[in-house]
């Protein structure tokens, strides 16, 4: 093993063992926002790990659109909607926990027959070099084409979300009696005039 590999092993020790952390942080903390940040790290950090592994485009794109865009987007949608509320208890919780439990389970379980069927020796063939980007690109436009468009309208989904969540303003249900409406003019009140006689001047 000479110098650069070394490099590469500790590199890839230190960046695996930051992004886990960070992911435990983002899911374990209590403050939304601290968990946004992490989450901006655990972004960073997988962008590390394309560049041990020669793809610098790819993780120039994961900084520009994970950690510039989406990132950002969330934090500003938590800044926004972030509203203190009482706790209110919510009936038959246990639905959504168990729920929430078993789709973690079967994503587990997904990704961890991915990684036992996967064939994680080296590649023989050349390196793209220069030409990734047109690689990547005839990649998007043709075999990945239908995850790339969900993956679009999945974030414009996001967007309008969060749009309309932070345009969302509180409306109480019974007005105080003596609040006055705003832009309401009172009625100057008529006179009665009787019939047949003149108005005075």
């Amino acid at each position: 093993m000479n110098l650069a590999e070394g490099v590469q092993i500790v590199s890839l020790g230190i960046l695996g063992i930051l992004m886990l952390a960070s992911a435990l942080g983002v899911v374990l903390l209590s403050n939304i926002v601290y968990s946004a940040f992490l989450l901006a790290l655990v972004f960073a950090s997988i962008s590390g790990l394309y560049v041990l592994l020669n793809a610098g485009f790819v993780a120039a794109a994961q900084i520009l659109v994970y950690v510039g865009a989406v990132n950002i987007l969330i934090l500003f949608g938590i800044m926004l909607v972030n509203k203190r509320e009482a706790f209110q208890p919510v009936s038959n919780a246990w639905i959504g926990k168990a729920a929430t439990a078993a789709v973690c389970t079967g994503l587990f379980a997904l990704l961890s027959s991915m990684v036992l069927a996967t064939s994680w020796q080296l590649s023989s063939a050349v390196p793209a070099g220069e030409a990734a980007i047109e690689v990547i690109g005839q990649h998007f436009f043709s075999d990945f084409l239908l995850p790339f468009e969900l993956a679009s309208v999945l974030l414009l989904m996001a967007l309008v979300g969060a749009i309309i969540l932070a345009r969302r303003e509180y409306v109480p249900d019974d007005e105080p009696e003596n609040e006055q409406k705003v832009l309401t003019l009172r009625e100057r009140p008529r006179e009665l005039v009787a019939s047949g006689s003149e108005p005075q001047d």
